[in-house]
């Protein structure tokens, strides 16, 4: 959320840099509503102190016997009470409204980030690893024999309907190797506090990290009314939510392997096919809360942490930064990993790594205590490391092989029994 306070004292800064994100001129309507909602509270307030100093009267005119005088301030002093009561709540109605307006509007671009309609002016950084020059054809990772066995969407559709799969046998092997794998990784060389955390939670944890209110259609709620989380971001970012934490205390940094569940609302027609776009799926999750002072270096280090992944899995990937009309509602500056799928010949994402300033901590109000012990905002990042699904179906065409099987990589071995292929039958050998 939106500090107002600056919003006041710059706001052709604040509509420079909204009109990045295709909103013009913000600030006009954001300022009108303030200026009634100080109003109406300054107004108030003058009330107030009118029926103060009325009230302290009321006593002296009755010991003056003075009953006129007694009676016109005892009015005055009904009357203060109900304008008082009025103007509060004009002030509160234009409050709500404020905040209404506030809460729908995106976080403001770092000036770095590259300006841009689409993901066509995205900035590539760096690429690491060459895309493998197979002596055949490719596949799609749902087309390679030794995978049909254990990736079943006939019986998942029958189940729960379209954009869903069941995997058996290597597959599943393979899929729960590779959160291990990466679990592992985060917990025992980068740093990182494993968590297990609720899949289902409340209106106003959605809220905390900009998932409500603009984009209830992207999840899933259910009858009670809790929501099941898209991604951990939602849970281990909401842990500071409503505290005030020392300054020592900073950085935590956090990682989950958890469930999550996307409606896919405006994702109609895309990706289809195999299990690159799925309504649930498995991530592991990394979560930083920084001093404000240190949010860049812990982007370049989650982003480095995510890399590292595939590094080790031998997946050729590319970085890129991405530009101010495709980043996300909450985030200053994201890092897209993309990593490279032979069967479509092209790269796809597999981590978005974002710094949101103190964007979501105004909406959850985490503070630390700075030097001077006063509280000010933490900052939140977030980033996949990684999305498990899309892992595997990396893993699954660039080791794929002329017959049908899968070569495996050598840095699963320990999380797969020392088994380095799939077989064209299927079998984890």
């Amino acid at each position: 959320m939106h500090d107002i306070r600056a919003i006041r004292e710059n706001p052709a800064a604040f509509d420079a840099a909204m009109v990045k994100r295709g909103i013009s001129g913000a600030s006009s309507e954001i300022l009108a509503i303030d200026e009634v909602r100080r109003s109406k509270i300054a107004e108030a307030e003058t009330a107030q102190a009118e029926r103060n100093a009325a009230s302290k009267e009321v006593g002296a005119a009755k010991g003056r016997g003075d009953e006129a005088e007694f009676e016109r301030l005892r009015t005055l002093v009904a009357a203060k009470k109900d304008e008082i009561a009025a103007l509060e709540e004009a002030a509160k109605a234009e409050d709500e409204k404020l905040r209404e307006v506030l809460v729908g509007l995106p976080n403001l671009p770092y000036a770095d980030v590259p300006e841009g309609a689409n993901e066509d002016d995205n900035v590539e950084i760096r690429r690491w690893g060459e895309p493998k020059e197979f002596d055949f054809t490719p596949k799609e990772h749902f087309d390679i024999e030794g995978v049909k066995p254990g990736m079943d969407f006939e019986t998942a559709a029958k189940l729960s309907g379209s954009r869903f799969v069941v995997m058996s046998g290597a597959v599943a092997r393979l899929h729960r190797a590779l959160a291990q794998f990466m679990i592992d990784t985060h917990t025992t060389e980068n740093g990182m506090t494993e968590v297990i955390t609720p899949v289902l939670v409340r209106d106003e944890t959605m809220f905390g990290t900009g998932q409500l209110p603009k984009f209830a259609e992207d999840s899933y709620q259910t009858r009670e009314g809790k929501w099941l989380i898209p991604t951990s971001e939602v849970t281990l970012t909401n842990i500071v939510a409503g505290h005030i934490i020392d300054a020592d205390y900073l950085p935590r940094r956090y990682t989950a392997h958890t469930q999550c569940f996307r409606s896919e609302a405006g994702s109609a027609g895309r990706d289809t096919s195999g299990m690159l776009r799925q309504h649930q799926f498995e991530k592991v999750e990394m979560v930083a809360i920084t001093h404000p002072d240190k949010s860049d270096e812990e982007q370049a280090r989650m982003t480095r942490c995510a890399e590292d992944i595939l590094e080790r899995l031998g997946l050729p990937y590319r970085t890129v930064v991405l530009c101010t009309g495709d980043m996300g509602f909450g985030a200053r500056r994201t890092h897209d990993i993309e990593v490279w799928l032979p069967g479509q010949d092209t790269y796809r994402e597999i981590s978005s790594v974002s710094t949101c300033g103190d964007f979501q901590a105004r909406r959850m109000n985490a503070r630390f205590r700075d030097e001077n012990g006063k509280p000010q905002f933490v900052h939140t990042l977030n980033g996949s490391g990684l999305a498990v699904g899309r892992c595997l179906i990396a893993v699954l065409e660039n080791g794929q092989t002329e017959e049908g099987g899968v070569v495996l990589p050598q840095a699963l071995g320990p999380w797969l029994g020392g088994k380095t292929q799939i077989t064209s039958d299927g079998e984890l050998v």
